[in-house]
């Protein structure tokens, strides 16, 4: 495709997906190279910046979305008539905290870290989009593995995991300790097949 026209179609692309587009996808489409593709894309936050735009392009790892701007969220929310959402309860937070950081991971895995039944906090946060199941552990029972998701990445305005502030050292020191429900990577089997999306409602 013409150089002039990269750009523009690049917006269509993004603005009729209305979801994280992956960039391999948009090069296919686009007959272009990743390297000319981030160029251009980092051109265009740029002049959204510029003009003060209400809409803003933002990275999720290896995809790309155009959103509605961060300083106009209230009108967004009041054109479409949609509720503040509640805030994240500290235990959901905790939960987060806990796969973002040892993902996959298994329901229990986290219990036994935080020490409470979590049911009620992993099946909530799923339904929110920020969880998601990602196959099963292959051991007696088969329990089900948990990880982030794109829309976590989106919620927390981070484009990759890599952005996750350093845990403390003496956090890092009790996580070499071996626990019951921490699986060695050997042995974990992801099931693409079993993989749950929805919608984040944060």
């Amino acid at each position: 495709m013409i150089a002039e026209k990269l750009k523009p179609a690049i917006e269509a692309v993004l603005f009729a997906s209305g979801d994280p587009v992956p960039a391999s996808r948009m090069c296919e489409v686009l007959e272009t190279d990743e390297i000319t593709l981030h160029r251009l894309l980092k051109e265009l936050q740029g002049e959204y910046t510029a003009r003060s735009s209400g809409i803003e392009i933002i990275r999720m790892e290896d995809s790309w979305q155009m959103v509605s701007g961060k300083g106009y969220a209230a009108e967004v929310r009041q054109s479409l008539d949609i509720k503040r959402n509640t805030p994240l309860s500290p235990a959901a937070l905790e939960v987060l905290a806990v796969v973002v950081y040892n993902q996959p991971v298994t329901k229990s895995f986290v219990e036994q870290v935080r020490g409470v039944d979590c049911s009620g906090v992993v099946s909530s946060l799923c339904e929110k989009g920020l969880l998601t199941e990602a196959g099963r552990l292959d051991l007696p029972g088969r329990p089900l593995l948990y990880t982030t998701t794109p829309d976590f990445l989106r919620c927390f305005n981070m484009q990759d995991l890599t952005e996750l502030p350093a845990l403390p050292e003496d956090m890092d020191s009790s996580a070499d300790e071996p626990m019951a429900d921490m699986p060695d990577k050997n042995q974990l089997t992801l099931d693409d097949s079993e993989q749950a999306t929805s919608e984040a409602t944060v």
